[in-house]
């Protein structure tokens, strides 16, 4: 039997098609492995970088800590010095006022002290009881004042940058209302005329 001379050619496309499909796949393959060879080591790469960033960054925190502990009692250090040479001098001081100045010389380099580091005094003596800035331990009863107004401060609070490290420990003033005696005054005349009209 004779083949049909239109069935050759379609035979030999055939694997010249299969042919192409596979290189075409093995291209794309060789691509694909190309790509995640790049990838693995970019990621190799920023890991790495990671990795001594961290290092890096807690590296720079101890150092900055250290550098602010540094700064902060060099900026101490000169009120001491006047500490001890007030403290030496102490027997030889004549008055107890030289005494004073000079105790009151040293608080006031501390204060300028703190305010270099952005630390300042909160204001609570005559203020207005704020529970953010003040903490009440105490309350009294002057009626020549303003209702919660600080009327004593047992301890100074401080600011760092604006915000509240230590609130001040202060005694509140705190008025006896009209209200209250007035709903006490009618309490009590109720329970008067309660006990007058009950019939046992």
């Amino acid at each position: 039997m004779k083949k049909n001379k239109s069935e050759i050619p379609r035979q030999q496309k055939q694997p010249k098609a299969a042919k192409d499909e596979l290189e075409e796949l093995r291209c794309r393959i060789d691509n694909l492995q190309k790509e995640k060879d790049e990838l693995f080591a970019k990621l190799q790469r920023v890991s790495a970088d990671y990795d001594n960033l961290q290092k890096r960054t807690a590296k720079q925190i101890t150092e900055s800590i250290s550098y602010e502990k540094e700064k902060i009692i060099k900026a101490i250090l000169p009120a001491l010095d006047n500490f001890e040479h007030t403290l030496q001098n102490a027997s030889s001081v004549e008055t107890v006022d030289v005494f004073l100045k000079g105790t009151q010389i040293i608080y006031d380099q501390m204060l300028d002290i703190l305010k270099s580091l952005n630390v300042e005094q909160i204001k609570a003596l005559g203020e207005i009881f704020d529970p953010v800035m003040h903490e009440a331990v105490m309350q009294k009863t002057e009626p020549e004042q303003e209702e919660n107004v600080v009327l004593e401060e047992f301890q100074k609070g401080y600011k760092l940058n604006g915000r509240v490290i230590r609130p001040s420990k202060v005694i509140v003033n705190k008025l006896k209302s009209n209200k209250s005696d007035t709903q006490e005054k009618a309490t009590e005349n109720a329970i008067d005329e309660y006990a007058i009209g009950d019939p046992e």
